[in-house]
């Protein structure tokens, strides 16, 4: 699923950690590209010698939520050019924003960091997560800069699709097990909504990741390094990875945290998060079930029951909320999910859904908020993926139904489905699996913890035997370790890793 405040603005929300790295459940998976030939480097020479205007940050903020933000004193902002098209660098170009918190000793470098998406704004997390880096000793050495990757946060052109307005009224793709898709006419408007709305189909079809990893190489030169110190979260950790085997030797310390499996087709890590957020919902449910008044009941055999009870009257009448909004079934199925991603917010899933139960949604609502843009999502999917046919499609979404039955509902699983992408106007620009063969790879890291609902531990150990990493076993229920989940013992170890590249020992294991 998707990252950002949703008000005012849906497609320009404010990040969290958490919440930019739940966008995966939306995401399939992508692959890695071969390193580009010396040829095409050197026709980048223009781009790497580009210098940064850094600067204060609050006309770049796209967001009530972000000017806020932005606003500290402490943060600088910036944008670097890239090629819209690497085949044609000379061409048009897109600009990628920058936002740092300088170094507050002599800086070594940058840490350049993604939050996870597709969609999820990097400015928006640092500027989010200022008090936990300046407590951090990382920036006491390092440069902490968040990017915005094309077409998300700041960045220009935005991948757009649907207004803000036209999405809360449920006009554009909505989301449950798979898109709510049902016809090749559906899919054709929206591969013409979004070339209309991201400034035409160049634009769109240069979105995917491919591009992403070859932006963050002209990143790390503009920023003044020879080599990438980079922490990616959730989908950032296919971005990473991508790097690593693209880039090996430009590589100095490479952190992915909440790591995405590179042995899965899209298909089936799809599954798999559904069923993490399944057993999540299950946990949540148990503890409910703790209190007799408990909103899901006090049998934990019937607890999807008695939530599709709580949500089915959406389905035709979605529930009115104080602000005017009204909440849809999409929405409180998003909600809920993003709730599941940390365990410290499944009391506020149990009171929204309590709130739900009685006719009110607002609560419901504020944990929607925590999602990126679903426009950016599919946009950048749609040029990673291999794509279903109908037939296919529809029979994941029916498999979704069996293995998360919290979503076995006939609006999300009883349809006939086509793919988001079907009359995308490029073909992907990757192939299954994802992330390339490669030997004699740098020492990287991967953190995975082993109760993740969005990319669940397996695929930590994948990742990790992969790229020959090491691996860091956090126990806990949330996506997302480092900083973010409160543990002393994770980020030593990673800080050990980022400041001095001391990889933690075979079986090395935290909690949260």
């Amino acid at each position: 699923m998707r990252s950002r405040l949703r008000l005012p603005n849906r497609s320009r929300r404010l990040t969290t950690g958490l919440a930019a790295a739940a966008t995966l459940l939306l995401a399939g998976c992508t692959s890695a590209s071969p390193a580009p030939g010396s040829g095409a480097d050197a026709d980048l020479g223009a781009y790497l010698g580009q210098e940064l205007d850094w600067g204060g940050c609050e006309g770049t903020a796209t967001s009530a939520a972000d000017a806020e933000l932005f606003a500290n004193p402490a943060l600088e902002c910036a944008s670097v050019a890239v090629p819209r098209d690497y085949d044609e660098p000379e061409g048009a170009k897109v600009k990628v924003a920058l936002l740092r918190l300088p170094a507050t000793g002599e800086a070594e470098g940058s840490l350049l960091i993604d939050p996870g998406g597709p969609g999820g704004s990097g400015t928006s997390l640092v500027a989010s997560t200022v008090p936990l880096w300046q407590a951090s000793p990382v920036h006491e050495r390092f440069d902490i800069v968040g990017f915005d990757p094309r077409g998300t946060g700041s960045s220009t052109p935005a991948l757009d699709c649907y207004t803000d307005e036209e999405s809360d009224a449920g006009d554009g793709p909505r989301f449950g097990a798979v898109y709510d898709i049902t016809s090749a006419e559906q899919a054709v408007e929206l591969a013409q909504r979004c070339a209309d709305g991201s400034g035409g189909v160049a634009n769109l079809v240069n979105a995917g990741s491919k591009n992403v990893v070859r932006d963050m190489d002209i990143m790390r030169a503009v920023l003044g390094d020879d080599q990438l110190t980079y922490l990616g979260y959730s989908y950032g950790s296919e971005l990473g990875a991508m790097y690593t085997t693209t880039y090996p030797e430009k590589v100095r310390a490479v952190v992915l945290d909440g790591a995405v499996a590179p042995d899965l087709t899209a298909s089936q890590f799809r599954l798999s998060q559904f069923k993490g957020l399944q057993a999540r919902f299950d946990d949540l449910a148990a503890l409910c079930a703790e209190s007799p008044d408990c909103v899901l009941g006090t049998d934990p055999a019937a607890t999807n029951d008695r939530l599709h009870e709580i949500v089915r009257p959406l389905i035709e009448t979605p529930a009115p909320t104080a602000g005017g909004r009204a909440a849809s079934v999409w929405d409180v199925y998003l909600g809920i999910s993003g709730g599941l991603y940390s365990e410290a917010k499944w009391p506020e899933v149990i009171s929204a859904l309590t709130a739900l139960g009685a006719g009110r949604a607002d609560e419901v609502l504020a944990l929607l908020d925590g999602f990126p843009d679903l426009d950016t999502s599919i946009a950048v999917r749609c040029m990673d993926w291999p794509r279903l046919t109908p037939a296919e499609h529809t029979a994941l979404a029916r498999e979704i139904g069996h293995v998360a039955p919290m979503f076995d509902l006939d609006v999300f699983t009883a349809g006939n489905y086509h793919s988001e992408c079907e009359a995308w106007p490029a073909p992907p620009t990757r192939d299954e699996p994802w992330l390339a063969d490669a030997e004699g790879l740098p020492e990287t890291l991967v953190v995975s913890t082993t109760g993740d609902p969005a990319t669940p531990h397996e695929g930590g150990i994948a990742m990790a035997q992969a790229l020959g990493a090491s691996l860091l076993t956090v126990d806990g229920k949330q996506h997302g370790a480092y900083l973010l989940g409160g543990s002393e013992c994770v980020d030593d170890v990673v800080n050990a890793y980022l400041l001095e590249l001391e990889t933690p020992p075979t079986d090395a294991r935290c909690s949260l």
